[in-house]
């Protein structure tokens, strides 16, 4: 299973989300799943933002290598589910081929009980980006679970 999370500019949050969940898919032994991240108006190469490597390094994650990137035509449709942080990246990727697989973080983790976006730290204090570290961590794990559980074939 390939997710792909999707921000603005893939240098704060789906940068982080990617980490994180390489980091529970490792954690939990998911060998199957694989994860990377892009954003509706990234500028192509670009490093991730300080708050975003502090964070990182705060919550055991290692964003330092990674760069901007894109959101594609491609991409989208290598991707098995797309988890965008706000609903303008959900129609932006289902603009490009990504109807029925490009769902909102929090939504798809909370089965449709929450429609929030994951809040955005760019420019903000180092506060605000744990919080949003914290936010993704949380709703990672839940879409993981539901993720997961749906591909398991029912055996009963």
């Amino acid at each position: 299973m390939k997710i792909l999370f999707v921000c603005t500019g893939n240098t704060c949050r789906s940068p982080l989300a990617e980490a994180i969940a390489r980091k529970v898919v490792i954690e939990r032994g998911l060998a199957d799943v694989e994860v990377a991240s892009a954003g509706v108006s990234a500028y192509e190469g670009g490093p991730p933002s300080d708050g975003a490597l502090l964070v990182g390094m705060e919550g055991r994650v290692d964003v330092a290598n990674h760069r901007s990137r894109q959101l594609t035509r491609d991409l989208v449709a290598e991707a098995d589910l797309i988890f965008g942080m706000g609903p303008q990246h959900v129609a932006y990727a289902e603009s490009l081929g990504g109807e029925g697989k490009a769902f909102l973080l929090a939504e798809y983790a909370s089965h449709g009980a929450s429609t929030r976006a994951i809040s955005d730290p760019f420019g903000g204090e180092l506060e605000v980006y744990r919080a949003t570290y914290e936010e993704l961590d949380q709703e990672i794990r839940r879409a993981l679970d539901r993720a997961v559980a749906e591909q398991t074939p029912d055996r009963s």
